[in-house]
């Protein structure tokens, strides 16, 4: 029986981790789910699964979680700490799966505990890809992607010397915006950016695809974890989301892997890994899906690029910097404050900013570290904000 702990388990990734988990309960023991602010769920699902520890991110919930699970043999629990005390929990297999900086912490506790992570949160490795790195080596843990593009990578790869490889190719949708006018993008509701023509996901993460930003923190992420160098990695914009990446090889030769825009594929392979297994993932139909689009990314519509490679030429905590921005730019974007274009304007400044700081200059930080320097970069990005507010 293989014991799993599942971080992030109300979100979208989460849920679909739990449909995979749900079908065959007896092969595995729950030992911990996370979640926000989404009791009702939270409980529902530790009730089902029977769960040793169930823990919500907000310690005000506390008193409504422990009601939930009243009866139950679960464990309720509150707070920032629990939730790094619940990952340390001994388990075989942890979901990666809290949305932002926020996982950070969690994630290396898994890793601490020897566990592998199934890292669906990117902004882990772009914050501090080389900690999370070092940590699993350190405590011989194992990180498997779970983003579908990288799962695609790390798919593609099985059986291949990486010595050969010569590019990646990211794909990308586009987004809600892919095919609006340049002019428009300005205008752009909160509304009209969190609806995906393909994925069923999260606001945050919808709204990123939409500006390209959840794309640029992909490239990174497949700098950190795959060690490609920046020139070899590409992105294509792909409208159907069927070819999730490719691997291209010095004889010439491009791997694809394609299939649906299903999460629970990536999921699936990440948790029967080293071996496949059935999935309830619908089989492609390539006569019926037609054409295959392929076409180049205009950097002028998606900034978010350009700066995703500005980060990996500088190294260190830029990262960290970028990601931080990033969250803090979408959040007033959220709240009415700021432009959906004005977003990769407070990012790009607050990366001009601090990049080049003898801090963000470390190439061995600590978790101390990443959160003084993330923190830092929120303060700046709430300070670039004020010069554009509506």
């Amino acid at each position: 029986m293989k014991r799993v702990s599942i971080l992030g388990a109300t979100g979208s990734i989460g849920q679909s981790t739990i449909d995979l988990i749900g079908r065959d309960p007896a092969a595995y023991d729950l030992v911990a789910l996370t979640g926000g602010r989404n009791i009702a769920q939270l409980a529902s699902d530790a009730r089902r699964l029977r769960a040793d520890i169930a823990v919500t991110a907000h310690e005000d919930l506390l008193p409504e979680l422990r009601g939930a699970l009243a009866g139950s043999a679960t464990e309720a629990a509150a707070g920032p700490a629990a939730l790094v005390e619940a990952a340390h929990r001994p388990a075989d297999w942890v979901m990666s799966a809290i949305v932002g900086v926020a996982g950070l912490a969690p994630g290396l506790a898994a890793l601490q505990q020897g566990a592998t992570l199934a890292l669906a949160n990117k902004e882990s490795l772009v914050a501090a890809g080389q900690l999370l790195l070092r940590t699993a080596r350190a405590h011989g843990a194992r990180i498997l992607p779970v983003d579908s593009e990288h799962s695609a990578i790390f798919q593609a790869l099985v059986g291949e010397d990486a010595s050969a490889v010569t590019r990646v190719v990211i794909t990308a949708s586009g987004g809600a915006f892919r095919d609006w006018p340049l002019a428009r993008l300005a205008q752009a509701t909160v509304a009209e950016a969190s609806s995906h023509p393909n994925w069923d996901m999260g606001q945050r993460i919808t709204i990123d695809s939409a500006s390209m930003f959840n794309k640029a923190l992909e490239v990174i992420e497949a700098h950190e974890f795959f060690g490609f160098a920046p020139d070899q990695i590409e992105v294509l914009l792909h409208p159907q989301s069927l070819v999730h990446a490719l691997v291209g090889f010095c004889d010439g030769a491009l791997m694809a892997h394609v299939g649906p825009p299903d999460m629970r594929h990536a999921i699936g392979y990440a948790l029967n890994w080293p071996h496949r297994r059935p999935l309830p993932v619908p089989a492609l139909d390539l006569a019926a899906a037609g054409v295959l689009e392929f076409r180049a990314p205009d950097e002028t519509r998606y900034p978010a690029l350009r700066l995703a490679r500005e980060v990996m030429g500088e190294g260190g905590l830029a990262g960290a910097i970028f990601n931080a921005a990033k969250e803090r730019a979408l959040d007033h974007f959220i709240a009415g404050h700021l432009r959906f274009t004005d977003m990769s304007a407070v990012v790009d400044e607050v990366l001009s900013d601090l990049a080049a700081t003898s801090d963000a200059r470390n190439d061995a930080p600590t978790l101390d570290l990443v959160a003084h320097m993330d923190h830092l970069a929120r303060h700046r990005a709430d300070m670039a904000t004020e010069t554009r507010k509506l």
